[in-house]
């Protein structure tokens, strides 16, 4: 007779496989799922969260984040690209919420997934940089990861904004608000990843092109050098002359030097 121990073992394969379309959270009427990539081997591995961009208010789990998909395989993680409800319709904090979902399912599930629920972390891009900035810096034990690697995302969006003199239409739509005026700005600084930085935090790996006219490359500067100050670690990997979006950078050789660069990171940081 089998144990139940030969039993979960046969229930994860040996080979790499990956499994889309998986439920990890419902919240109200919508369906929230996640692809996987289960490594070869016996694991367990270290996992990651990939978190797309598209402004808050588009995207899924297949748009915009794919160019980080063969590096990560190649790193031999398990690694996880996730749906999150989208603005308008669900404003903030809902998406940072789904994020915590998601690591509280990858932690719940590890084992299926041969993932370590001790060495997750967090990478997002854009939209999904802020996301997962923003996630790092939450005190919830349940939702806390090891590490975290925002592409160009907007960590100060209050003084973002301030500079601009103007709202974007993806701010509109991501905190319900229609106009800079003090209880819009209280609104950008609780929503800003730079609120919240304390000494403990997880480490961040912050990857920004110094010619990207969407969120500027002194987002990054500032959120990191706030880090350093609290005592936190932090380290920017600078893609001169990238603009906005790993999709843009494909089309430059000299730009794929930050594959290599979150790998390594990622393996240093998780210890792997």
């Amino acid at each position: 007779m089998k144990t139940l121990v030969s039993i979960l073992l046969l229930s994860v394969p040996a080979f790499a496989e990956l499994r889309t379309d998986i439920e990890f959270a419902s919240k109200g009427d919508v369906r929230l799922t996640l692809d996987a990539y289960v490594p070869e081997g016996a694991g367990p591995f270290p996992a990651v969260i990939v978190v797309h961009g598209g402004g808050f208010t588009r995207g899924d789990k297949q748009t915009f984040v794919k160019p980080l998909f063969e590096p990560l395989t190649r790193g031999g993680f398990a690694w996880f690209t996730i749906n999150y409800r989208l603005a308008p319709a669900y404003r903030f904090p809902a998406a940072v919420e789904d994020v915590e979902s998601a690591v509280e399912y990858v932690k719940t599930h590890a084992r299926q997934y041969k993932a370590d629920p001790n060495r997750i972390a967090l990478v997002g891009e854009s939209a999904g940089g802020h996301l997962v900035s923003f996630a790092g810096t939450q005190k919830k034990p349940n939702a806390r990861v090891a590490a975290v690697v925002s592409f160009y995302g907007p960590h100060d969006l209050a003084s973002r904004a301030r500079s601009q003199r103007i709202l974007s239409d993806s701010i509109k739509a991501f905190l319900g608000v229609s106009e800079l005026n003090d209880e819009s700005l209280e609104l950008l600084r609780k929503a800003s990843p730079i609120t919240y930085v304390f000494k403990d935090m997880p480490p961040y790996l912050l990857i920004h092109g110094t010619k990207d006219d969407l969120v500027p490359y002194d987002q990054s500067v500032v959120m990191c050098e706030k880090m350093k100050q609290a005592g936190a670690r932090c380290e920017i990997f600078t893609v001169e002359g990238g603009a906005h979006g790993v999709g843009s950078w494909e089309r430059t050789p000299e730009f794929q030097a930050y594959k290599q660069k979150m790998v390594d990171w990622l393996h240093k940081t998780l210890r792997y």
